[in-house]
């Protein structure tokens, strides 16, 4: 039928809609950002509530609406919310992923297929449980910056170009800065910080994964101090991310846990 159409999407968010409904907001392959209304999801009899969790991968059969679209059928691809939901560190990276794909899909109906599947990956990773959260966050936020095209510089000048490294970095300015063009308020972060980035942006995952907890930390800062400095708003979602390296076992066999922090490097 002409009014009915099929695409697969990450369940982003949800809200409540009356008293037994709600309005699902996805990221779909071919149609972009749809947000649809889940009719009787609330409901303990539906046959779907479940699958219509945030972070859930999922095959959505849509009928077109005068407002809002209509979901009438829902299979499940993959199930990521199951563990990402049971593990805080996994679950508070998720939401961060979540927030920051809805901010940078701003038009409905628009595909940004480098942006799910950037999404799907992150998840895929997370739910998986193999790597760190934090560096599989800072790895998405800095890839999405780079589709949105607001890459920080890190190997060169983010004014002139001059190949680095370079030791001051500023936010407004977009990255890494040479001595000639360096502006007042730049932090000079550690060059295992622009090191760790720029692995994090390629996907070097070995040289990520060999990084101290406090090169991580100033990491963190940098990457949410310049994707909300582009966004213009903070995300509500990453004060909340716990950043910790995992446990690990001390030389005298007791398990130890690094707290983590979000600053910027240098302030």
């Amino acid at each position: 039928m002409v009014n009915l159409y099929r695409d697969t999407g990450v369940v982003l968010r949800t809200h409540k809609l009356g008293e037994a409904d709600r309005i699902v907001t996805l990221l779909t392959r071919r149609h972009g950002k749809v947000r649809a209304v889940a009719k009787g999801v609330r409901r303990t009899s539906s046959r779907f509530g479940a699958r219509l969790e945030p972070f859930g991968h999922v095959d959505v059969q849509f009928y077109t609406g005068r407002t809002l679209d209509v979901i009438t059928q829902v299979e499940t691809v993959d199930a990521f919310q199951l563990p990402l939901v049971a593990d805080y560190q996994s679950y508070t990276a998720a939401s961060a992923i979540a927030e920051t794909a809805d901010r940078l899909s701003a038009e409905e109906g628009e595909p940004v297929l480098k942006l799910y599947l950037l999404v799907v990956g992150a998840l895929r990773a997370l739910a998986d449980g193999q790597r760190d959260s934090s560096l599989v966050l800072d790895a998405f936020l800095l890839r999405a910056m780079s589709y949105a095209g607001w890459a920080p510089a890190l190997t060169e000048c983010a004014r002139c170009g001059l190949p680095g490294p370079h030791k001051a970095f500023s936010i407004a300015a977009g990255g890494s800065m040479c001595s000639d063009c360096r502006i007042a308020g730049s932090v000079h972060p550690a060059p295992e910080v622009l090191d760790l980035l720029t692995a994090l942006l390629h996907g070097e995952w070995p040289l990520a994964e060999s990084t101290l907890p406090g090169t991580r930390r100033d990491a963190s800062g940098l990457v949410a101090a310049h994707l909300q400095w582009h966004l213009e708003r903070q995300l509500r979602s990453l004060p909340l991310v716990e950043r910790r390296a995992r446990e690990a076992v001390a030389p005298g066999g007791s398990p130890t846990r690094t707290p983590g922090r979000q600053a910027v490097p240098g302030q």
